[in-house]
């Protein structure tokens, strides 16, 4: 398959760039790269991006970043520890189960897991 036209990187509007980056750290075990103080870079081994200061969060209603869990249960726990707010509780669609979540800056995140 022709790389061409895959997703080659992903931007993440945050309104709090420390306490983004520490939720992401402490949730996913990222690893971030500085670009000044309005812009992180990171690479999380399948995806490069990068999170950047905006004004507002993402809208709700606009593109939703989902991740994959091998332990539903477990991240949802984890998500909620590390201050973020379930937005919408774990539910089954075709294909596996996921949530949603809010983490401490604002920004609207999923994680699925197909089993």
């Amino acid at each position: 398959m022709s790389v061409e036209k895959q997703i080659d990187y992903i931007e993440i509007p945050v309104t709090d760039l420390e306490k983004t980056r520490e939720f992401l750290v402490a949730m996913f075990g990222w690893e971030f790269t500085e670009y000044g103080p309005d812009y992180f870079s990171f690479d999380d081994g399948r995806l490069s991006g990068g999170i950047r200061r905006a004004e507002e969060p993402a809208p709700a209603s606009g593109v939703l970043i989902v991740f994959f869990s091998e332990d539903l249960e477990r991240d949802y726990e984890r998500v909620k520890e590390l201050g973020a707010t379930i937005s919408q509780e774990i539910f089954d669609f075709p294909g596996g189960r996921r949530f949603h979540f809010v983490d401490p800056a604002g920004t609207e995140f999923a994680i699925w897991s197909n089993s």
